[in-house]
């Protein structure tokens, strides 16, 4: 089963994303993205892609550039996650046929956001939107926007965004920090997991 939840790799270095990400998708954490900022993310991303490429959604964070956006394709990657909402990145990231996620924050960003083609919406930083926020933002948003909740989420306050209406989280350091083991990640997914099916209940 595919949970909403996507596991952000910050600084995960190449000779260990194989393994991260098998402990990730055994767990049921199925989206991973690598954030452009980390070591030799585009080899990363490429092992990740040819190992899991069936079974998970694998693609990059961070991205900043429409060539970014290139790169990733040619690494196989499939989504594309930003910080900010860059309508010439969102246009590059879908003629190259991948998912878009735009960083928003604001009414104006989402709506710029979807006309460009976002295929979804990411809160970042959610915690200053917090889940009121979002209420407020889903209310004006078309019904079937999907939206993802970053930085200051996690099993412990899920229940309070899906009970707003969230559609899923991007979790980072609750997975992932570097210096984390495999049998780390797979705790952290287990927790994740739980957590958010419980309170989907």
């Amino acid at each position: 089963m595919s949970r909403p939840i996507i596991a952000i790799l910050r600084g995960v270095k190449p000779e260990e994303a194989v393994d991260i990400g098998h402990a990730l998708i055994e767990n049921g954490v199925t989206t991973i993205e690598v954030p452009m900022n980390s070591p030799e993310p585009l080899v990363s991303i490429e092992a990740l892609a040819s190992a899991f490429g069936a079974l998970a959604n694998i693609g990059a964070g961070t991205v900043l550039t429409p060539g970014q956006v290139q790169q990733v394709a040619h690494a196989g990657g499939q989504l594309i996650v930003s910080p900010n909402t860059d309508p010439d990145v969102i246009e590059a990231t879908r003629a190259q046929g991948l998912e878009s996620y735009p960083g928003v924050m604001t009414p104006t960003e989402c709506f710029t956001a979807l006309r460009h083609g976002a295929d979804g919406l990411k809160f970042f930083p959610s915690m200053l939107v917090g889940p009121s926020g979002l209420a407020a933002i889903l209310a004006v948003l078309p019904e079937k926007t999907l939206t993802y909740a970053v930085g200051g989420v996690g099993p412990e306050n899920f229940a309070q965004w899906i009970e707003v209406g969230v559609s899923g989280f991007g979790i980072g350091s609750g997975l992932y920090k570097p210096g984390y083991s495999a049998l780390d990640v797979s705790i952290r997914a287990r927790k994740c997991v739980d957590a958010y099916e419980a309170a989907c209940q």
